[in-house]
């Protein structure tokens, strides 16, 4: 049972997480799980992973609602990608459960610096408005999503930080638009891998409450700043990668301790 002043922080949590998932689309699981461990105290990885999971999918899911409103989703891409990385999710969190959850936390943060140097070699690609999920390229969406699947199930992450870039690769649609539509596969595979990690008994659902109710605050003030920077699909990349640089770095730091104590 975690006391008062860390179910007030989870809160907290979920606003910053809430505001990076509107903002980029990704960035939630990046930030939740690190926030969870190491701002709110919980000391198990893998329940700071299943809560997280779980309350990234919720907001995902608000953050969606935003973007629909907006018309920055396009459904079919979503649909597609989401379906095809469900499966991915279920066998990655599988696998995922039996490793050491700070070795599992290292890995992730080596996975983030990789992405984040992939976003700022593309950042200036403006993509294509018009880009759709058409019969030519569903073998490439689908591949994509199962493979942004396994890894985001592995790591117990909502993924967006995968789908992002990987929307973007396989359809060449516009960073505002990958980022609308990555929400439909964040909460997608968010809620398999929570299910999975339910199950064993790793999910804190009370944190999960206060922390999708901070989220569901800071996901209209991320989707209104995106979309302010969306004409400058440059600058919301550099942004998209220097959050992954910020908290990739403070983990390879803090399990990397854990790792050689």
């Amino acid at each position: 049972m975690l006391e008062p002043v860390q179910y007030a922080l989870g809160g907290g949590a979920g606003v910053l997480v809430g505001f990076t998932l509107g903002l980029v689309g990704g960035g939630g699981s990046i930030l939740a799980v690190p926030l969870i461990v190491y701002l709110v105290g919980v000391s198990n990885p893998h329940v700071a992973i299943g809560t997280s999971a779980f309350a990234v999918a919720v907001n995902a899911a608000v953050g969606l609602l935003s973007h629909a409103r907006a018309g920055t989703v396009k459904w079919r891409c979503g649909g597609m990608y989401a379906t095809a990385g469900i499966l991915g999710a279920l066998m990655g969190s599988t696998f995922g459960k039996l490793i050491d959850g700070q070795k599992l936390l290292f890995l992730f943060a080596l996975l983030m610096l990789g992405v984040g140097v992939l976003m700022l070699r593309g950042r200036g690609n403006p993509g294509e408005p018009g880009a759709e999920c058409n019969r030519a390229k569903a073998p490439k969406v689908l591949g994509f999503g199962l493979a942004t699947g396994v890894v985001s199930g592995f790591f117990g992450i909502g993924g967006g930080f995968l789908i992002v870039p990987g929307l973007i690769g396989s359809t060449g649609m516009p960073i505002l638009n990958a980022i609308g539509t990555s929400l439909v596969a964040v909460a997608a595979f968010g809620l398999t891998t929570a299910f999975n990690y339910a199950l064993s008994g790793y999910v804190e659902w009370g944190l999960a409450l206060v922390f999708i109710l901070g989220g569901a605050m800071g996901s209209y003030a991320g989707m209104r700043a995106a979309q302010h920077l969306s004409n400058r699909s440059g600058q919301l990349a550099t942004v998209f990668a220097a959050i992954i640089f910020i908290v990739a770095s403070y983990m390879l730091f803090r399990s990397a301790s854990a790792l050689l104590a």
